[in-house]
């Protein structure tokens, strides 16, 4: 059995990766994060406060518990505010991935790292894993140079690119595009949505399974991971209102450029999954099943 550590396990793919790890008894599990344990009623992992940015505490860290492969789940996503604090946005997206790559070679271990559809431009999505990065923000050029860290690397690494993660946990830090549009309809709110950009909506659940796999499996290289199906996010929004039976009416269509945001978004990205399909074996749910798997946690919790 394999002893896996995650980073980042108070996030929302740090949680499903525990949830099915533990529930699975596929492996051993160490989780860290940056602060305490947001489930410290969680049964099943050693928790240990990691943050990944201390190179001395990083090395220290995986001397001690020796696992055999790193899920790197750790990143400051927020794309405006990576733009609005590069510094930041660096030492964690690409100095804290140098301290994995560099501990993961000396002791030998397996570095699943994660990263996104926003290593592309989004000129000529979908997108297959030997297409060549082209960021159009701060925050996609520190995950793609992180990227060049851990493939110029000798260690053992798998990059698992992703797309628009959705889902719900307990401890939630932040909230995503289907919590967020579910949320604001419920209140009535008018909401204004991009009807020009267009993405694969992933299950946090299905990227759970797919890390999992890869370290299973042991594959390495670059693996796209996302839902099966391209929409715009307008018609993502759609969907979750007729799911739920809310008023599509208060969801306005507009364009990238009328929102003024502060970082630059690519306009279509979408992956190929092809090699994932093949290799591991993913089998993602389609969107309107995920959004029932959102459905049924969300009357879980509030029971």
């Amino acid at each position: 059995m394999k002893k896996i550590l995650v980073t980042g396990s108070n996030g929302l793919l740090g949680q499903k990766l525990a949830d099915l790890i533990i529930g699975s008894g596929r492996a051993e599990l160490i989780c860290t994060a940056k602060g305490a344990n947001r489930r410290p009623e969680q049964q099943g992992c050693t928790f240990v406060s990691l943050d990944i940015t201390d190179a001395r505490a990083t090395e220290d860290v995986l001397a001690v518990f020796r696992p055999d492969v790193i899920i790197n789940t750790a990143a400051v996503t927020n794309v405006d505010a990576c733009e609005l604090d590069k510094e930041l946005c660096r030492k964690v997206n690409v100095e804290a991935v140098a301290n994995l790559v560099n501990a993961a070679s000396r002791h030998d271990i397996h570095l699943i790292h994660l990263s996104s559809d926003f290593v592309f431009d989004g000129l000529n999505g979908a997108y297959a894993e030997e297409d060549a990065p082209s960021p159009v923000s701060f925050y996609g050029q520190s995950k793609a140079d992180a990227e060049k860290l851990v493939l110029s690397s000798d260690a053992r690494c798998s990059i698992v690119r992703t797309i628009l993660v959705y889902g719900v946990t307990p401890g939630m830090s932040r909230s995503n595009i289907v919590l967020w549009v579910k949320s604001a309809l419920e209140k009535g709110e008018q909401i204004r949505v991009v009807n020009d950009q267009w993405r694969m909506p992933t299950l946090a659940e299905n990227l759970a399974e797919a890390c999992l796999l890869i370290a299973e499996k042991e594959a390495l290289g670059t693996y796209h991971i996302s839902g099966a199906e391209m929409m715009s996010v307008f018609e993502l929004a759609e969907r979750v209102a007729d799911f739920w039976g809310l008023d599509r009416s208060l969801i306005t269509p507009v364009s990238s450029d009328s929102l003024n945001q502060t970082a630059r978004r690519p306009l279509k990205t979408g992956f190929v999954l092809d090699k994932a399909i093949l290799d591991l074996n993913y089998k993602p749910r389609s969107f309107i099943e995920g959004l029932a798997v959102v459905d049924r946690q969300l009357a879980s919790l509030q029971s």
